[in-house]
C-alpha cells in the first residue's frame, strides 16, 4: 500500500527512452508544465505544476529534486507536494532494461502513508494516472521523435 510500481515495455532503445526522461524539451511533451527545468544533476531543484486534488489534499505544485542517476539506467527523484496540509513526501524511481530491440521501463513510486485516506486515495488515484495517461504519453512522445 506505500508503493506504486509499474512496467511497461516500449519499442524503443533504452538510450532514446532515457533521453526521453531527461532531456528538458521533450520532458515537456510528456510530463507536467514546469518539466522544461529538469536538468540531470544531482540536488538540482525545480517545480512541476497540475492541477489541484482537494480529495487528496494535493495543492497542485510538486517540489522536485534529482537524487541519483545511472545514465541510461535509472533516475530517481523526490516529489514532495508544495503546500500541502499533510505533507507528501515520494520517490519516483524509473529503471530501464534492454528487452530486445526495445526497452522495459520500471517506475516504483513510493512513500505513501497507508494511514493516510487522503494519501491512500492520492495512490489509487497516481496507480492509475501512470499506467494510462503518463505511459500513453511517453509512448507517444517517443514515438515523434
Amino acid at each position: 500500500m506505500t508503493t506504486i510500481r509499474v512496467a511497461q515495455f516500449l519499442p524503443h532503445p533504452p538510450a532514446k527512452v532515457w533521453r526521453a526522461l531527461t532531456e528538458p524539451e521533450l520532458l515537456a511533451q510528456w510530463q507536467m508544465p514546469g518539466s522544461e527545468d529538469f536538468r540531470l544533476e544531482v540536488g538540482h531543484r525545480y517545480t512541476l505544476t497540475a492541477v489541484p486534488r482537494p480529495n487528496t489534499d494535493f495543492s497542485g505544485t510538486v517540489d522536485v529534486r534529482v537524487l541519483a542517476y545511472e545514465p541510461q539506467r535509472m533516475l530517481r527523484v523526490r516529489w514532495a507536494d508544495a503546500n500541502a496540509r499533510r505533507p507528501a513526501d515520494w520517490t519516483i524511481t524509473w529503471t530501464l532494461e534492454q528487452e530486445g530491440r526495445g526497452t522495459r521501463l520500471f517506475l516504483v513510486h513510493e512513500g505513501f502513508d497507508p494511514d493516510d485516506p487522503a494519501q491512500m486515495m492520492a495512490r489509487k488515484i497516481m496507480d492509475g494516472g501512470w499506467r494510462s495517461h503518463v505511459m500513453r504519453s511517453l509512448g507517444n512522445a517517443l514515438d515523434r521523435m
